[in-house]
């Protein structure tokens, strides 16, 4: 292994790492998933071929890893962390408590995307490759990378809509004006 191979994959790690946290929605978990994609590129980095994007090959690395976990846990079923539930208060500050609320209602919309909506979203929204780069990574064309993501886009936005808080008939009855 090449010092430039080495450094350009030290370059690509928070873009690994933001990939991570959206297919896992986690931060340890996207942290877990990084590091062993890392272990895995790194123990097999005679398959990658010079000439080609390293980023893709990473990537792809990161999505199969996810993609396994996500099989092995549909057979053993959802294990549920106890010090996870301590890290969902935070500090005081309505806009920190907001920040989050929207943040989680947008974590709990893409856990309803297919797998493959939410790599795209991944790719192409939160890391910023265009849709050239995204069919290249997922090895699928152009075409369906935007179809996919106009699905995704669509059901994220369906989702989030159903999820807003609406008033409540009482709420509406108590306001001057109204007849209840």
């Amino acid at each position: 292994m090449t010092d430039e191979l080495r450094t350009r994959m030290v370059e690509l790690l928070p873009r690994l790492r933001r990939f991570a946290v959206a297919l896992t929605g986690d931060l340890d978990q996207a942290d877990d998933l990084v590091q062993e994609t890392c272990m895995r590129a790194l123990s097999r980095v005679e398959q990658w071929q010079p000439g080609t994007r390293l980023d893709s090959w990473m990537y792809r690395i990161a999505q199969n890893l996810w993609l396994d976990r996500m099989r092995a846990k549909k057979v053993r079923g959802e294990q549920v962390d106890v010090e996870a539930a301590e890290a969902l208060t935070g500090p005081d500050g309505r806009d920190v408590v907001e920040s989050r609320l929207t943040l989680e209602a947008v974590s709990a919309a893409m856990a309803h995307l297919t797998n493959e909506q939410r790599v795209l979203i991944a790719l192409v929204c939160i890391d910023g490759l265009s849709y050239k780069e995204a069919a290249e990574v997922v090895d699928i064309p152009i075409g369906t990378v935007m179809s996919r993501l106009a699905r995704a886009r669509r059901d994220l936005h369906a989702h989030l809509e159903d999820s807003a808080p609406r008033p409540s008939l009482r709420s509406q009855a108590s306001k001057p004006g109204s007849s209840a």
